[in-house]
């Protein structure tokens, strides 16, 4: 048993699934045994009973730029610590046999005691997805810090333009993995500190150092701002549509003109035209585009929304597309609540404001829209007219449920 599941194991932490290396053996043996192979570039098979994953021990050579540029070499005379040699980190270069006896030739019981991430050799350099891995681990392993060996390297591979071989799937897998994880903060924080967040996510990377006023924002800086949002996300158990909106929600901080800083007047729509180059080019799945764009464009409205009159809350749900999509409106205040208690001083504050529009919400789908329509088609209305009626009679009700409410009304932060 090689990889995460050891690793895992000695960590004392769950594990999820495991991964076996079988050495002196041929791909006709396996399959001779009944196991499938699954593997497209090198030799994997699944096990005809549990199904977990055997792959053949194997060394790899390093023949292009990029995470595909390698021949691989697969045979039986491949040792297990040839093959744990090409693996990224120590603490994942550790094998286990059956009777527990763990083969571990470069460290790695030694790194999770120091709670260090180092790389194996200098064949590390030659994949620059484990950049991304380390990113990753930082941000799931929260406790542990990237050796400055390592992070020398990475920052000599983003040099050597090794960062800009890799493909947008790969980049958005491993950027998705890595937001849904315990503290996603420090993900960004280790991409930024090898350089390659500016050649993966310049968008992102140019928040740092952009000021925000300092009465709404006592963190003042955005990227300190964002990656609070990003960390309250994941205390809040955000799934990852939410998660991305909140990394996206206030991209357009970073191209305010500097002689209107620390305002940020319109930000809310370059932030939506930012995230769909981002979307476009990382080909983000299309649920964690649409959520990143509504949070961009309304969430400044929707933590003011206490101060917001009937009308004007009808409208804000059409917007956020409420009326055929109810389920995602909650998706979209909870990233909103992260953006609210993502600062200094507000982590602990409630959201009232979320509680608020789904009652305005329920208000205004408690309006039979179908007689509505009918009654407006006797009196002679046709298309846009009908969805006036509509409109008007979700507004009288919302009007009427707010007319039941307190006087007092929830403070609201801005964005």
């Amino acid at each position: 048993m090689v990889g995460g599941a050891v690793r895992d194991a000695l960590l004392g932490l769950p594990v999820q699934d495991r991964d076996w290396v079988v050495v002196g053996a041929t791909p006709d043996a396996l399959v001779a045994k009944g196991f499938v192979p699954v593997g497209k570039d090198f030799p994997v098979f699944l096990h005809p009973v549990t199904r977990e994953e055997y792959a053949l021990a194997r060394t790899e050579r390093k023949t292009a730029r990029g995470y595909k540029g390698f021949a691989v070499h697969a045979a039986p005379d491949v040792t297990l610590q040839e093959d744990l040699a090409r693996r990224d980190l120590t603490i994942n270069a550790i094998a286990q046999d059956a009777s527990g006896v763990l083969t571990d030739p470069y460290g790695g019981q030694r790194d999770l005691k120091l709670r260090v991430l180092r790389h194996v050799t200098e064949a590390f350099a030659e994949d620059p997805v484990r950049i991304l891995r380390v990113a990753r681990f930082a941000a799931r392993l929260t406790d542990f810090s990237v050796a400055p060996e390592t992070l020398a390297l990475m920052q000599d591979m983003v040099a050597a333009g090794e960062v800009d071989a890799l493909v947008p799937e790969r980049v958005w897998q491993e950027l998705s993995r890595g937001l849904m994880q315990v503290q996603p903060s420090r993900m960004f924080d280790v991409l930024r500190a090898c350089g390659a967040l500016k050649s993966l996510l310049p968008e992102v990377d140019r928040l740092w150092g952009v000021p925000q006023r300092p009465e709404y924002h006592p963190e003042i800086d955005t990227g300190v701002h964002v990656m609070m949002v990003l960390d309250m996300a994941a205390r809040l158990n955000a799934p990852l549509a939410v998660r991305y909106a909140c990394l996206g929600h206030d991209l357009g901080k970073g191209t305010t003109p500097a002689d209107v800083l620390p305002r940020h007047m319109g930000h809310e729509e370059r932030s939506a035209r930012l995230l769909k180059k981002v979307g476009e080019r990382l080909r983000v799945p299309v649920d964690c585009r649409e959520l990143a764009d509504v949070v961009a464009r309304e969430h400044g409205n929707i933590h003011r929304s206490a101060d917001l009159g009937a009308a004007a809350l009808v409208r804000l749900l059409e917007r956020c597309d409420a009326f055929r999509k109810p389920h995602r409106l909650s998706d979209i205040l909870l990233a909103c609540e992260c953006d609210a208690r993502g600062r200094l001083g507000s982590q602990s504050q409630t959201y009232p404001q979320r509680e608020r529009l789904l009652a305005a919400l329920a208000a205004a789908q408690s309006v039979a829209t179908a007689e509505v329509a009918a009654a407006a088609q006797l009196v002679g209305a046709t298309g846009p007219q009908i969805g006036q009626a509509v409109q008007a009679a979700r507004t009288r009700s919302v009007a009427a449920w707010l007319a039941k409410q307190p006087a007092e009304r929830p403070a609201a932060p801005l964005p």
